[in-house]
């Protein structure tokens, strides 16, 4: 196959790991809505109506208002709606409060962040690994900054110290720092004293601290209770127009909206100024009508009523998951306490299984999609020579149940293969 890059002026640009898998499972036969197909690579959760939830939207009334281009920084109704959800769920009682011009409006997380990229100056900014696999690319494309990756361990439950963490931020003289709370691939979160003392390092260290938050609604390690219980690092912020934190977030996972494409980030209003004016170039604004639908989405008992329903359920598909894949082998380094992946090691399979894109390719073969480890060794510019993860797979509970099962069906099959 001719390489773009034969192309005066353009270069090969690499699918991202969801992307790949997906396309290659095309070729393989996959279609979505095929019934005798499993994807278990999936990054985004079921859309359908689960047990507990709030009725899904099923219709959106265009106005003529909203025929016209939206401003570049979203909806002032919307972004207040957003900065009202925030006080009321993270912020009662304190002196400081987010409104419409700490909030700034984009289609999708992915384009959030690309805004923020752009508004970076000529710094260092750390990353970790693993991580979400879009990062790399966007930490890449980017010339302004320099992304300095920070190793998670195994032995350490993919988690990093205090200490060690400010040990980076100093050493290396990072400017901004990367962070999913929860942690994609790993499930891994922040909550608490924790986020609080990270919050507090971001002030201390004048080191801007990013927090992809698009899967807080998704928490597992919580006593059983009739209210949800939620986490976001603006509950820690001190100041919202001084403190150097920003918050992207979504309906794409925690609403469970992925076709709406709508994102916010919440930070200092200077912040939101810089990428309010990225996006005048980058993308000129988001979907207007589905600015105006989401307005009651961000109701607070709507919410809540969503996300107590979300981690009933995908509670129950975790268990699922962890409990078929140990019985063939396969387990996880930590478990995870948010989103909704396993971070699933192969090491113990038998060859050439324990191998991620072995273990992809075979899946495949019986009509089930996983994503390869080496996609989250998140590695810019490719100027680390030594893959990592080779060993490992990520393996999605965000489908339907019976979705989930065909496909733990399947993995069994592969492996039987191989006994």
């Amino acid at each position: 196959m001719e390489r773009l890059d034969s192309i005066p002026g353009f270069r090969t640009v690499p699918r991202t790991g969801v992307i790949y898998v997906t396309h290659e499972a095309t070729r393989n036969g996959f279609a979505y809505g095929k019934a005798d197909w499993a994807n278990l690579g999936q990054g985004s959760p079921e859309t359908g109506a689960i047990p507990g939830a709030p009725a899904r939207v099923e219709s959106v009334t265009v106005s003529a208002a909203s025929q016209q281009y939206a401003p570049v920084g979203g909806n002032k109704d919307l972004r207040q709606a957003v900065a009202n959800f925030y006080n009321a769920t993270y912020r009662r009682g304190k002196k400081s409060q987010y409104t419409a011009d700490n909030v700034s409006i984009a289609s999708g997380g992915r384009l959030a962040l690309t805004r923020l990229a752009s508004a970076l100056g000529d710094i260092n900014m750390g990353h970790f690994i693993p991580d979400y696999t879009a990062y790399e690319e966007l930490l890449s494309v980017f010339k302004a900054f320099t992304p300095i990756p920070i190793l998670l361990r195994a032995e350490s439950g993919y988690k990093i110290t205090l200490e060690d963490l400010k040990e980076e931020i100093l050493g290396r003289g990072l400017a901004a720092l990367l962070v999913s709370n929860p942690a994609n691939p790993t499930g891994q979160l922040m909550a608490g004293k924790e986020l609080a003392d990270w919050c507090g390092l971001a002030r201390e260290c004048q080191c801007s601290m990013i927090f992809d938050e698009f899967y807080s609604h998704y928490i597992y390690n919580a006593p059983e209770a009739a209210s949800p219980k939620m986490i976001s690092a603006a509950e820690f912020v001190d100041d919202v127009n001084q403190d150097p934190i920003v918050v992207v977030d979504g309906l794409t996972k925690n609403w469970r909206y992925p076709g709406w494409r709508l994102s916010w980030t919440l930070g200092p209003k200077i912040v939101i100024e810089a990428i309010a004016s990225a996006g005048s170039f980058l993308d000129g604004g988001a979907n207007h009508p589905f600015q105006n639908a989401a307005l009651p989405l961000l109701d607070l008992k709507n919410v809540e009523a969503e996300t107590l329903a979300i981690q009933k359920h995908f509670g129950k598909k975790r268990e699922l998951v962890l409990s078929r894949l140990k019985k063939m082998g396969i387990t996880a380094d930590a478990k995870p306490d948010g989103a909704f992946y396993i971070w699933a090691n192969l090491a113990k399979l038998p060859a050439p299984l324990d191998d991620g894109m072995n273990f992809f390719r075979e899946c495949l073969k019986e009509k089930t999609i996983v994503v390869p480890g080496v996609f989250f060794d998140v590695n810019p510019g490719h100027r680390r020579t030594q893959a990592r993860y080779k060993n490992y797979c990520r393996i999605s509970f965000g489908p339907e149940i019976e979705k989930l099962e065909l496909g733990l069906d399947a993995i069994e099959r592969v492996i039987k293969k191989f006994k």
